[in-house]
């Protein structure tokens, strides 16, 4: 038996066994209760040391340090390790399992739901509640949860893909390459109450109700070299503003660079005057992404920076008030800002696309 071991039992280490407690003993990544019986062994290396002493050294009990005094000496590392435990047997069958992912996969509840709850699975298939959500977890199946997606159904997608993604990848010498668009209906809007500080165990309060303010469009360009954004706010957002935030650009961009301007395909960006405008100007070149993929243009991500750190958790009394907020938070933007970094190449977004295509041929519609 283990605990017949006692001090005459000699544990004699070689030198790799020796290095594998060491480093099993100082490890922290490893299991407390794995290390502590690595520093039994190690205390008990030698002839004639007794298991008492080992145990007064480490605080321990006697019978511990011979337990695992006596598994070392039979079994080695191994011995260190937990043995397998039978447990409480299964009362799911596979039949019943297959059964509830099936029934996740390809049914809709009968009350009319969208999509299966726990408790639904649960009920439908008389398994516990707590049992089907392990299922679900082992299995990484979310009835839950639904993610958004939208294809383009531009001709020219795959040729404006590449054009986009070239300029973020491989941009041009002596040109400037710059992310356009604006931010319509940037509402300001003033909580009808005060908000509640956050403090401690609670979060900022607002209320649900507000005032409206009126409205501003905020028109932005992300220089992608930098980071930095030229913005402008304006009360509209017809193709004079957008022809008149063209106008600042050109002003900030020293003469010397071409401009290559990534817009999506709005109606005012493609207006007679605008392109009026354009042609008197050749250093200026437009890349207009393909239609639904406005997530090819990286100005986008600032917008969401600006939504959340700025405009939607704000108060603000008039549309004034709200654009001094987005020209203060632009002008400490810019301080310190770094560029967006572009990793993925037009075939990976392309094989990604394809993926996607696969899943949608699946459902066979």
């Amino acid at each position: 038996m283990a605990n017949a071991h006692t001090r005459t039992t000699n544990l004699e280490l070689t030198e790799s066994e020796r290095a594998e407690l060491t480093s099993m003993a100082r490890s922290r990544s490893l299991p407390a209760a794995l290390s502590l019986r690595a520093r039994i062994v190690l205390a008990c290396e030698g002839a004639g040391v007794a298991s008492t002493e080992v145990a007064k050294r480490l605080g321990l009990d006697r019978n511990t340090v011979n337990r695992w005094r006596g598994r070392y000496a039979r079994d080695r590392i191994t011995g260190l390790y937990d043995e397998l435990r039978p447990g409480r047997p299964r009362t799911v069958d596979d039949e019943r399992v297959a059964e509830l992912i099936n029934k996740t996969l390809h049914t809709k509840p009968a009350d009319g739901a969208t999509h299966w709850s726990t408790r639904g699975l649960a009920s439908e298939t008389g398994i516990s509640k707590s049992t089907v959500a392990r299922y679900l977890n082992a299995f990484q199946l979310k009835p839950h949860r639904v993610e958004s997606f939208k294809l383009s159904t531009d001709p020219l997608f795959i040729e404006k893909l590449r054009d986009v993604v070239g300029l973020y990848l491989n941009p041009p010498e002596n040109a400037l390459v710059l992310c356009v668009d604006e931010k319509s209906q940037c509402q300001a809007l003033e909580r009808t109450q005060p908000m509640l500080p956050m403090g401690l165990g609670y979060v900022e309060g607002v209320t649900h109700d507000y005032v409206r303010h009126g409205t501003t469009t905020l028109f932005a360009a992300l220089n992608v070299l930098n980071g930095a954004i030229l913005a402008s706010c304006k009360p509209r957002h017809r193709h004079q503003e957008f022809l008149s935030f063209l106008r600042e650009i050109d002003q900030a961009v020293p003469q010397e660079l071409d401009v290559h301007c990534i817009v999506d395909n709005y109606a005012s960006h493609k207006h007679p005057k605008v392109r009026a405008w354009l042609a008197q100007r050749p250093r200026w070149h437009m890349h207009f992404v393909p239609t639904y993929s406005s997530w090819l243009n990286q100005v986008e991500r600032f917008f969401a920076v600006i939504t959340d750190k700025a405009i939607r958790r704000g108060s603000f009394k008039s549309v004034k008030e709200l654009t001094n907020k987005i020209d203060m938070f632009v002008s400490q933007y810019n301080e310190n800002c770094k560029p967006f970094t572009w990793t993925a190449t037009a075939d990976s977004i392309l094989e990604k696309l394809s993926r996607l295509c696969r899943r949608i041929n699946g459902t066979g519609h």
